[in-house]
């Protein structure tokens, strides 16, 4: 290799016949036909080449030395797509794949500023002179996916580069601008650089993408086909006691409700558990519950799991580093983990294995509901590799001992410091009497727990509803108060969101640097940036401060770029949230374990038999040196398939 190669910027255009969308880019890159089309290149941040791959130019010798040397550094749009693409190509081992860490991804480099997670997006807020080509759109979909046979064309299933030489040559261009426009995105931000420990992350998060997690293939192909006989049979059911065309349809339901007397707006999961509590006729109270059982879609993630299984057994790729850029958390694809339904079944082992053994009858004989004990059994899907086990550990309270450590709210670190239950502990501050669970004044406990899941970050009687306050059986004169209390019995924590407020609102207006606590806000060319103690920042573009009203440019929920409006306790919600993002990864990197899969703030370890529960959460509680004085809590248990214990 030459010596003389530096770095790389790489972006491909591929084929293969799976639907990347559904599997992700392990399974993707897979299929038997797939294959890499062009792959353009620019070395040390030169000239942008193509290798026209489709029309048989092979890689040149310097570049395949230069892809696999973990001395030359490779950049890349969502570089992990280009990282196991060319894993394939180059022939890499199935289950192996290039050693991530010589790769940077431009597009977690954009997400760290703040920005857009799309090329085009980004290179839109940065007005580059180079943009991606409108053109891309279409010219993948005729290229780089299957087409349908027709008479026109042949009853061909692809088009290949011969089939419209033209759009062939706009595709090389296409796929040399989007190196460009990375080059040019790159160029703009490099005076705000990803620290290398944050790479390192990036590089953690990585590894546990391709080491991925065993699919116990057996209980998905059982768990779709009972759903699909058992959703068959309630629509039947259902056709026969409303005598429907479509009973799953909620136009026609709501209709046949009316006429049975029950009015509903929405047939949402809420609305329809709250209705079967009410109806009197027996058979409205059944179409209900049928109702309930064939709405279910956690069936969904057994279908995900299916797709995007390897042939090593495993889903890779499961985890987006800096999936949510205003905190730098990690967020889920392919099987969406992060709103994976509980299990409550007190035999779970034995429905799991009814499961297994493929035994229906048994399970609608023991199961009353059969969808929603297929949605408790999702997670024990995965499974620890043969001769190993699971070790769950997850932290104990994070956010609550993050903001009381932050704010240096002394009651809550002394709760904490003496392993208090803190929903007990934070109702007894609230309302000046001892508070213990199940026993005196116990009946306190839920008010407690409901006041610090909603309040914390300047929620009002609005939060506590969303949180379910009036389904728990608080009565609405019940809830202004509860928030005032709570703000009472925690003055630090309400200051400090305020004292947030004034830190960004001087640094904006002032474009200067603020340092408060062992946090720092500083105006640096066009962004807030909010420094945490472990040395990482929050980026936040384009801030302005208008009537004391705080706004910034970034990605609404509808992932748009648009101006977003923000306050102290926001900004506290962000640091906080953030601070224990940082805290887990921390402890990941701690571990140094083979974890395969984590969970908001919990770990899965694929572990040896011998491995001890106790010492993976005494490691995972150990603090880092820049949270001196945090009170760190894990606690975990092992299991044979994955579960919540």
């Amino acid at each position: 290799m030459d010596s003389l190669i530096k770095s790389l910027h790489l972006d491909i255009e591929t084929y293969s016949s799976t639907d990347l969308n559904k599997c992700g880019v392990y399974k993707y890159a897979e299929s038997n036909d797939f294959e890499i089309l062009l792959l353009s290149y620019a070395i040390n941040n030169g000239k942008v080449e193509v290798v026209d791959l489709a029309q048989g130019e092979p890689l040149p010798g310097f570049l395949v030395d230069a892809i696999k040397s973990d001395d030359v550094i490779k950049y890349a749009y969502n570089s992990t797509f280009e990282r196991v693409c060319l894993s394939r190509h180059l022939g890499i081992e199935k289950g192996k794949y290039l050693s991530p860490d010589s790769w940077r991804c431009t597009m977690t480099w954009s997400a760290y500023l703040g920005l857009a997670f799309s090329l085009k997006q980004v290179g839109e807020i940065l007005r580059l002179d180079k943009q991606k080509l409108n053109e891309g759109k279409d010219l993948i979909k005729y290229f780089c996916v299957p087409c349908r046979p027709t008479s026109k064309n042949g009853y061909r299933t692809r088009n290949y580069y011969y089939h419209d030489k033209e759009k062939w040559e706009l595709f090389k261009k296409y796929n040399i601008r989007d190196v460009e426009t990375e080059m040019a995105i790159q160029e703009r931000i490099s005076k705000y650089p990803v620290p290398d420990f944050v790479w390192d992350e990036y590089h953690l998060s990585e590894t546990i993408n391709d080491r991925g997690v065993l699919v116990d293939e057996t209980l998905v192909d059982n768990a779709i086909d009972f759903d699909e006989k058992t959703r068959d049979f309630n629509i039947k059911t259902l056709q026969n006691l409303t005598k429907l065309d479509n009973p799953n349809s909620v136009a026609q339901l709501k209709s046949w409700l009316f006429e049975n007397d029950v009015e509903v707006e929405t047939l949402g999961k809420k609305e329809v558990a709250n209705l079967i509590g009410y109806a009197d006729d027996k058979v409205v109270q059944q179409v209900l519950l049928l109702r309930q059982q064939v709405s279910k879609s956690s069936i969904k993630k057994y279908l995900a799991m299916k797709s995007a299984r390897c042939s090593d057994g495993k889903v890779h790729g499961m985890f987006m580093f800096y999936g949510a850029n205003r905190t730098g958390r990690f967020s889920s694809k392919i099987v969406q983990l992060q709103n994976l339904p509980q299990n409550h079944l007190k035999d779970l082992a034995e429905a799991r294995s009814l499961v297994r053994s493929g035994n229906l009858e048994a399970v609608e004989v023991l199961y009353e509901d059969v969808p929603d004990t297929l949605s408790q059994l999702i997670r024990t899907a995965f499974i620890p590799s043969i001769g190993h086990k699971f070790i769950v550990s997850d932290f104990s309270a994070i956010e609550a001992r993050v903001i009381a450590w932050y704010a240096g709210e002394t009651w809550r670190l002394n709760a904490f410091k003496n392993g208090e239950d803190i929903y007990c502990a934070s109702a007894s501050q609230m309302f000046h009497v001892p508070v213990v669970k199940h026993g005196i004044n116990g009946e306190l406990r839920p008010k407690g727990k409901i006041a610090e899941l909603a309040l914390g970050y300047g929620g009002s009687v609005g939060a506590l509803k969303a949180m379910g306050a009036i389904e728990m059986g608080l009565k609405e004169d019940e809830l202004k108060p509860l928030v005032e209390s709570w703000r009472v019995a925690n003055p630090n924590i309400t200051k400090f969101w305020w004292d947030v407020d004034k830190a960004v609102i001087k640094a904006i207006e002032n474009k200067t640097t603020v340092k408060f606590k062992n946090l720092e806000f500083a105006y640096l060319g066009g962004t807030l940036f909010i420094t945490l103690p472990s040395g990482r920042r929050l980026a936040y573009s384009m801030p302005k401060v208008v009537d004391g009203q705080i706004t910034y440019m970034g990605l609404s929920q509808a992932k748009k770029w648009e101006r977003l409006e923000s306050y102290g306790p926001k900004f506290v919600e962000n640091i906080v949230q953030a601070t224990a993002r940082d805290l887990l990864v921390y402890a990941m990197k701690n571990l140094d374990l083979p974890i395969v899969m984590h969970i908001h703030d919990e770990v899965v370890i694929d572990a040896p038999l011998d491995l001890k529960v106790e010492d993976v959460s005494k490691k995972m509680s150990e603090v880092p040196s820049w949270a001196n004085g945090l009170i760190l809590n894990a606690d975990g248990y092992e299991c044979s398939f994955y579960k919540k214990d």
